[in-house]
């Protein structure tokens, strides 16, 4: 029996976290950054449009199972009381139908791409769904996210060259690596009613190398880049990019050196600004002289 009501809608809304856009620019600019990569320019505009719906689809789809998997623990935890399921807006059935329906919008997506990128579509859709159980078991769930928001990557190389070049998973690292510092910076914010609640994280594990960790992930980010930068032979603008991006690093740094939660939140935000950066920088540097 289908749950879902048109009238729940707002509910919907939020357990998709369309009402807080910044997920969906993170997950969007490491895609865009492959597609134009893999491409040595602008990508056909189908496989475009197919990934960033992709995209919306797949965080909107991670946001619900993240909620479902937190849905004992969320209303313990200051900053995600209200959410809808914590809140009793949405049921844990209209959560499960909602999920499904946002996996199956991504296939049909992915239907229109080679048999290959359809098949690596599956992986992102394990990682998807395995990140929010993940805090429950080990310290390193941001790691597990890591790998999921990067997973596009690969699959924007297939559905462009039919292949996976080598320093696609260097990209991919770098990615990784990126996702963990600032998903660090996020779990600071929560990090003292997720010690009450029980919640995993990696800035539990941190501790106090929390600042640490997160400069020394944010460096080999940087390196990383630069190193698929050479390989693919790139001008100075896409490293003028790069050296945005790591300014914008340094500043992150500053804020968050008292670890007020408020300044971590904001950090955290922030990096919107640096995968725009990288992206800015990468269409500069392909465009044609």
């Amino acid at each position: 029996m289908i749950a879902l009501s048109w009238k729940n809608r707002r509910a919907y809304w939020q357990l998709m976290r369309m009402d807080k856009p910044i997920g969906i620019y993170l997950l969007l600019w490491p895609t865009v950054w492959a597609l134009l990569l893999s491409a040595n320019g602008l990508p056909q505009w189908h496989i475009t449009l197919v990934f960033i719906l992709g995209v919306v689809l797949m965080r909107s789809a991670g946001c619900v199972i993240n909620d479902y998997a937190d849905r004992h623990v969320d209303g313990a935890v200051t900053r995600t009381k209200h959410r809808p399921l914590a809140s009793g807006q949405a049921t844990e059935k209209e959560a499960k139908q909602l999920f499904g329906l946002l996996v199956l919008l991504s296939f049909l997506l992915v239907l229109s791409l080679n048999w290959q990128t359809i098949a690596l579509s599956l992986v992102a859709v394990a990682l998807a769904s395995l990140y929010p159980f993940m805090k429950r078991y080990t310290h390193l769930p941001q790691v597990v996210l890591g790998l999921a928001f990067s997973w596009s990557m690969p699959m924007a190389a297939m559905a462009i060259l039919g292949s996976i070049p080598y320093w696609i998973w260097l990209l991919y690292a770098a990615n990784v690596c990126w996702t963990v510092a600032y998903d660090t910076q996020y779990a600071m914010v929560d990090r003292k009613d997720d010690l009450k609640v029980g919640i995993k994280s990696t800035a539990i594990l941190f501790g106090k190398y929390d600042l640490i960790v997160i400069a020394a992930l944010q460096a080999l980010t940087v390196v990383l880049l630069a190193a698929v930068f050479d390989i693919l032979e790139l001008n100075m603008l896409a490293y003028l990019g790069l050296n945005v991006a790591a300014v914008l690093f340094a500043l992150q740094h500053v804020k968050t050196r008292g670890r007020e939660e408020a300044k971590c939140f904001a950090a955290f935000l922030n990096n919107h600004w640096v995968g725009l950066a990288v992206a800015c920088g990468i269409v500069a540097a392909l465009l044609p002289n």
